[in-house]
């Protein structure tokens, strides 16, 4: 990170166009990039006439993304400092600028402000435990004052923008909804995973820890009648032999294997990253890793695909799994016990099935959207 920011200001001498219009979105790390993607794309479709600076702050998200081909320029926004920010926003001056989710750069937000390029705030969601909302918060406050609009996920963040009085705010929602669309409209077809598939009923694990794979390899080598897709969050020679040694059932590695030998197998472990969106297309049920650990991984990938999504009881701080669970889409277990008993339902009970599957897609669907209304409520110049 450290090299990459130092590197950015020769990044903007060498590729930035002294005649073009720019528009600027910032994204922390990987996961605002997702958020932010949407927003790109369908900008970048509607409006050719501008060309996109993307920057990240963590390597997690550069590294990953710094080659990605709906950005003109990719590199690391440095820090926020006062002559950092009147260096960069002199190499380019941006038409508009787009701060996603938690971002608040105070110098760069000052220097934007003052030279009235407008600034936005997209899938944003404020708590009341964040500074500006505290009594001895309001010198942060002011921090607020410089974007031009705030396009936020929901009700209550509107309200405590509100109650320190900024009523420059519309609910939109999450772009990640739109995002999760799109990734389904785009998802490869996987002939491997296809043919082990065949006409048997299908569990998929994405993105699954150590604690979440004691609880659904133990059920499924019991329960032969379905088959197990298992796609690991970290993707090691120790990991994937720690699941292996847990299974008693059939079981080949997605990289080492063909359509012949997987359509014979009852367990597909996913060896490789970048094929999880795309693999739960396969799946009748879904499990999300990480609910017993941290936080759940991302529901949405799986949900939109029309199945019911189970996860760990480290939910609470995500709102698209509260709804989720209160859609009926999706189901917290906080032991093997829980998942016996959700499990079995749904192998015993088709409609049940189908009806929580249907419940989860529709979910999606009704909270997408959000990226139409952003850019439907942007000011060009």
């Amino acid at each position: 990170m450290w090299r990459g920011e130092k590197h950015t200001f020769d990044v903007l001498k060498e590729k930035v166009d002294p005649k073009a219009k720019y528009v600027w979105f910032h994204a922390a790390s990987l996961g605002e990039f997702e958020q932010g993607r949407p927003i790109m794309e369908h900008f970048r479709s509607e409006h050719p006439e501008y060309k996109i600076l993307l920057t990240f702050f963590s390597p997690s998200g550069y590294e990953v993304r710094k080659n990605y081909e709906g950005a003109d320029i990719v590199c690391y926004l440095p820090l926020d400092t006062p002559g950092n920010a009147k260096r960069f926003l002199k190499l380019v001056s941006p038409s508009m600028a787009f701060f996603i989710k938690y971002e608040f750069w105070w110098n760069y937000l000052r220097v934007l402000k003052k030279k009235n390029i407008p600034v936005y705030s997209v899938s944003s969601i404020f708590r009341d435990e964040q500074i500006f909302f505290k009594w001895y918060g309001n010198s942060y406050k002011h921090v607020l004052d410089c974007f031009d609009h705030f396009f936020v996920q929901n009700e209550k963040s509107r309200k405590l923008l509100s109650g320190i009085g900024l009523d420059n705010v519309t609910i939109t929602g999450d772009t990640r909804f739109d995002r999760v669309i799109d990734i389904k409209n785009e998802a490869k077809q996987l002939p491997v995973v296809e043919s082990f598939r065949g006409s048997s009923k299908v569990f998929v694990a994405g993105s699954s820890w150590a604690p979440d794979e004691d609880i659904f390899i133990k059920f499924f080598n019991e329960h032969t009648d379905w088959k197990l897709i298992i796609a690991p969050h970290v993707v090691n020679e120790e990991h994937v032999k720690q699941i292996t040694d847990k299974l008693n059932r059939k079981t080949v590695r997605y990289t080492q294997t063909d359509e012949a030998e997987a359509a014979n197998a009852d367990c597909l472990i996913i060896d490789c990253y970048g094929m999880l969106s795309s693999i739960y297309n396969y799946g009748d049920v879904s499990y999300v890793g990480g609910g017993f650990g941290v936080g759940i991984h991302n529901v949405l990938e799986a949900a939109v695909w029309g199945m019911p999504v189970i996860f760990g009881p480290n939910n609470q701080r995500f709102q698209e799994a509260q709804e989720l669970k209160a859609a009926d889409g999706g189901f917290e277990i906080k032991d093997y016990d829980d998942f016996v008993k959700i499990m079995s339902s749904f192998m015993n009970d088709a409609h049940h099935l189908e009806e929580c599957g249907v419940k989860a897609s529709e979910y999606v669907a009704s909270k997408s959207g959000a990226t139409k209304k952003i850019l439907s409520s942007l000011k060009f110049f």
